[in-house]
C-alpha cells in the first residue's frame, strides 16, 4: 500500500516524460521568440494572495496547508494566470506596457475535472499586459496556436465567445432584471431553450442558433443584432477569424461561459484532433482590482505528451565497449539517441542500430 499515489497523481514513465519534456521545452521556446520573457511564480503563496485576485472562485479548487514558519494558510497554486497577474502588478509595476510574459509549470487542483482525472496538471501560457484590443487578440490567439503545433497538437480548432453577450445586451436591446442575468448566462451556457423560456428570456433564444462554422454563425449572430448593440463585438470577431491560420478551423459559439468566468469582451478555446478536452482557453480580462487590461492564454500539453512516443524509438544507437567516442558525439549532435555499453555482457536491447565501423547498423 504505501508504493500507491494519491488519486489523481500519476508517474509518467519513459519514454514518454522525455518527450514531454522536449514538447513543453519547445512551446515555452515559441513564446519566448515572440517576445515573452518567462517568469517562474512559486508552488506556493499565502492564500489571501490568491484569493485576492481570483474573487468569486467558491470554493476555490485549491490545495491548502498551514505554513510553519508564519502560521498563516498557505495555498499550492491551481492557476498560474493569477500569480502572473501578481507579478505584472507588483514587481513589474513600472515596467514598460505592453508587457509580455509566459510561464510554465505543474498547477495541482483539490478536485479533478469530468473529462480529466488528473490533478496534477502542466500548465503553460503567455500573458499580454496593459492590452485588450483586437490586435492583441490576434496575436494571442496566433501564439496559442503555433505553441501547440510545437508541442504536437494537429488539426486545431479555435472556438470564438463573447463572455460579456448578456450583460451587453441585457443593458440595452434585450432588457433582463439583474436577479436573473447569472441565471439566463447559465441556461445560455447548457444550451437550455425551455429554461430560458421558463425564465421569461425568451428573447434570447435566437443566440442558441449563432453556433457552429464561424461564417455561418456570425451571419445569424449579426442578423439577430438588429440594434446594432453587438456591432462592434461582430467586427471584432471577424477580425480576429480573418488574422487566423488558413488550416485552421474557426468556429463561434457566442454564448459560451464555461471557463470564461473572469475574462471580459472575447474569448476563445482550442481543440486539437484526436482529443476529447480543451487543450487551453484564453481571452480578455483585467488582472487586478485597479483594473489593468490584459490578454492571455492557458494551456494543458499533457494530453499531447501522453501516448505519442512510439516514434521515438526510431533512433536509439547501442555503443559497443571499445567505440568511437567522437563519431558517437557527432551522431548526438546529429538527433541520436545513444546507449553505451558498461560490460561486454550488455546487450542492446530497445535500440534500433549499434555502431559499427560501418557507422550506425540496422539490428
Amino acid at each position: 500500500m504505501t508504493q500507491l499515489l494519491p488519486e489523481g497523481f500519476r508517474d509518467r514513465l519513459p519514454p514518454y516524460a522525455g518527450r514531454a519534456f522536449d514538447g513543453l521545452a519547445a512551446m515555452v521556446t515559441v513564446m519566448q521568440q515572440h517576445g515573452y520573457a518567462l517568469v517562474q511564480p512559486p508552488m506556493a503563496e499565502f492564500e489571501a494572495s490568491l484569493d485576492a485576485r481570483k474573487s468569486g472562485e467558491r470554493p476555490p479548487n485549491r490545495l491548502r496547508l498551514t505554513d510553519p514558519v508564519s502560521q498563516r494558510t498557505l495555498g499550492l497554486r491551481n492557476d498560474m494566470t493569477v500569480q502572473v497577474g501578481r507579478i505584472a502588478a507588483t514587481r513589474l509595476a513600472d515596467a514598460a506596457r505592453p508587457l509580455r510574459l509566459s510561464y510554465a509549470g505543474p498547477v495541482l487542483k483539490l478536485r479533478a475535472g469530468q473529462l480529466n482525472p488528473d490533478r496534477e496538471m502542466t500548465q503553460l501560457g503567455a500573458e499580454l499586459i496593459g492590452a485588450d484590443s483586437v490586435a492583441a487578440a490576434q496575436e494571442i490567439v496566433a501564439l496559442a496556436i503555433e505553441a501547440l503545433r510545437a508541442g504536437g497538437a494537429t488539426g486545431i480548432t479555435v472556438d470564438l465567445t463573447l463572455p460579456d453577450l448578456v450583460e451587453t445586451l441585457a443593458a440595452g436591446a434585450l432588457p433582463l432584471p439583474s436577479d436573473k442575468l447569472d441565471a439566463v448566462r447559465s441556461e445560455l451556457d447548457m444550451k437550455d431553450a425551455g429554461a430560458l423560456k421558463a425564465l421569461g428570456a425568451g428573447a434570447y433564444l435566437p443566440l442558441l442558433s449563432a453556433t457552429g462554422p464561424f461564417e455561418a454563425a456570425i451571419e445569424k449572430l449579426a442578423a439577430i443584432d438588429a440594434q446594432g448593440q453587438l456591432r462592434a463585438r461582430i467586427v471584432a470577431l471577424r477580425a480576429i477569424a480573418a488574422a487566423l491560420p488558413d488550416d485552421v478551423t474557426v468556429t463561434l459559439d457566442p454564448t459560451e461561459r464555461h471557463g470564461f468566468e473572469y475574462q471580459s469582451w472575447f474569448g476563445f478555446s482550442l481543440f486539437a484532433s484526436g482529443k476529447i478536452a480543451a487543450l487551453g482557453r484564453g481571452g480578455t480580462y483585467a488582472i487586478d482590482a485597479n483594473g489593468e487590461v490584459a490578454t492571455g492564454f492557458s494551456l494543458y500539453p499533457d494530453a499531447l505528451f501522453d501516448g505519442t512516443a512510439a516514434a521515438e524509438m526510431t533512433k536509439r544507437l547501442f555503443l559497443p565497449i571499445g567505440y568511437d567516442r567522437a563519431a558517437a558525439a557527432a551522431l548526438r549532435a546529429d538527433g541520436w539517441t545513444t546507449i553505451a555499453a558498461l560490460t561486454d555482457a550488455d546487450q542492446a536491447d530497445g535500440c534500433t542500430h549499434i555502431l559499427t565501423d560501418a557507422g550506425p547498423t540496422p539490428i
